[in-house]
């Protein structure tokens, strides 16, 4: 990811963002668990404190006002403790609790996990679910004409828990001169959000709605096809877990696949609340679909390494874009490798490749890949595997594994994307990218550039770079006294 994303996480004035929706408590009761139960085969938990944290629509609320955004909220809460806390937690978030609307005949939904070693035993759930009363819809539609009269974007934070009736929803998504819209739907009629700017199921609500299986990239693109036209919708984002999302424009004029960023899974709870969550503040400010989608990313792979639902901060994603944008985002076996040059294409960008060993780096390097860089849009690299190495520099090379060349290459700013080959020379590589420019040292004019014919016949050209004299692995080598001179 370009760091350069980093500057939509400080615009020059911070989105007001209105999310409605349905609105839940979430308490965590921790404790420890030291025997079973003498009445019965369960375990005894010894509980020590509890906790209270904002869920449903309120997740995403705290998600917006930790990323800065000026946080608005309708939704309904009881007559009751759990109503109460729920407005004491919005404020300490920084979120405005003027349009908070109070049911008397129904409580506030309310979800107890039951903890222990960071494990959930057990949930218990605490809700009335049905449609609003009328005088309860009238009051939210009134709050939310008084609460959307100024915002950037609207976030509907559905969870089917009977706050969004048909008309407060189309009250958000078809009024003259609204603003931008985004769904995080439930159910299977996804036509109850007819006019909105965006919805973004997950994949097994995706299946829901559309009663496909969405095994295949076809699949995931034929399902996002229809809620598009079945809702009148100008896009739709599948989120994938691990698969990252998917992203189409109504017309077909467009469409995006984001991998998702590599993280070790610890609880997905509230990883789409975050997702829209970074959309919403996004696109706010902004942000083009695939800007907002990279973010989104990033987001949800913080969110999945925390326990329970966690407000993701704009320090939290820099840190994040910092981290990976110089390693493990770069680094691709050959069938991510494809699918992501593909993309690239797709938004007109020009592929240069190059390929090498890289075995011990040096200025003469970097000169090098600066200098192919610059004929393009995308640096791909190819790096020889440990044994093709070997094969031809001879027993003690490489020096660095290919793992730790690959790892030290993606630190070099220039570089876009890297995978290795074990084959002697590039050519299988260089026919399944075929790259606009390929690029090799200009000691190779005489030697005959491998894959040159390929990439001539399709298009593209061949580009000798300028070498750095005096600078190689193997002169490096010979000056430490590691290798004889030939």
């Amino acid at each position: 990811m370009s760091r350069s994303l980093s500057h939509l996480l400080h615009p020059e004035r911070m989105p007001r963002i209105l999310i409605v929706g349905d609105m839940i408590l979430d308490r965590y009761q921790y404790g420890s668990i030291s025997r079973v139960s003498p009445e019965a085969p369960i375990v005894v938990l010894a509980a020590d404190h509890d906790e209270h944290r904002l869920g449903g629509c309120g997740n995403v609320a705290a998600n917006l006002a930790a990323l800065g955004a000026e946080t608005r909220v309708v939704a309904v809460v009881g007559d009751d403790y759990g109503g109460g806390v729920i407005n004491r937690l919005l404020a300490e978030a920084g979120c405005s609790t003027s349009g908070l609307v109070v049911d008397h005949d129904r409580p506030t939904i309310r979800k107890t996990r039951v903890v222990s070693q960071n494990q959930q035993l057990l949930r218990i759930d605490e809700e009335k679910i049905g449609d609003l009363s009328a005088k309860v819809e009238e009051e939210m539609l009134q709050r939310i004409e008084a609460e959307s009269a100024d915002v950037d974007i609207v976030v509907i934070s559905d969870y089917g828990k009977g706050a969004l009736s048909q008309k407060v929803l189309d009250r958000l998504c078809r009024a003259p001169g609204r603003a931008r819209v985004l769904v995080d739907p439930k159910g299977r009629d996804y036509e109850r959000y007819r006019g909105a700017s965006l919805l973004t199921p997950n994949k097994i609500e995706a299946e829901t709605a559309t009663g496909l299986k969405l095994e295949r990239s076809a699949d995931v693109r034929e399902a996002a096809r229809q809620l598009a036209e079945r809702s009148d919708l100008e896009s739709v984002i599948i989120t994938l877990g691990a698969q990252g999302m998917y992203c189409r424009v109504a017309d077909g004029s467009q469409e995006w696949s984001i991998p998702a960023r590599a993280r070790s899974v610890y609880d997905v709870t509230g990883a789409g609340d975050t997702v829209i969550s970074v959309l919403a503040f996004t696109l706010a400010v902004g942000a083009d679909l695939e800007q907002a989608m990279r973010l989104a990313t990033v987001g949800a792979g913080l969110t999945v390494q925390r326990f329970g639902v966690a407000a993701i901060t704009r320090e939290d994603i820099e840190s994040a874009i910092t981290e990976t944008s110089r390693q493990s985002d770069k680094v691709l076996d050959r069938a991510q490798l494809l699918e992501r040059i593909a993309h690239e294409r797709t938004q007109g960008r020009r592929i240069v490749f190059t390929n090498g060993c890289f075995d011990v780096l040096h200025v003469g390097h970097l000169g090098y890949l600066s200098e192919a860089c610059s004929y393009g849009d995308v640096l791909v690299l190819g790096i020889n595997s440990d044994e093709s190495v070997r094969r031809l520099k001879g027993q003690g090379r490489p020096v660095n594994t290919q793992a730790d060349r690959m790892k030290l290459l993606a630190g070099f700013e220039c570089v876009s994307l890297i995978t290795g080959f074990d084959e002697d020379t590039p050519l299988e590589l260089i026919r399944a990218i075929t790259p606009e420019v390929l690029v090799k040292g200009e000691d190779w004019a005489d030697k005959g550039v491998v894959g040159r014919e390929w990439v001539e016949e399709h298009g593209g050209h061949v580009v000798l770079a300028n070498l750095h004299e005096g600078h190689s692995s193997t002169a490096t080598l010979q000056r430490m006294g590691l290798e004889e001179p030939s």
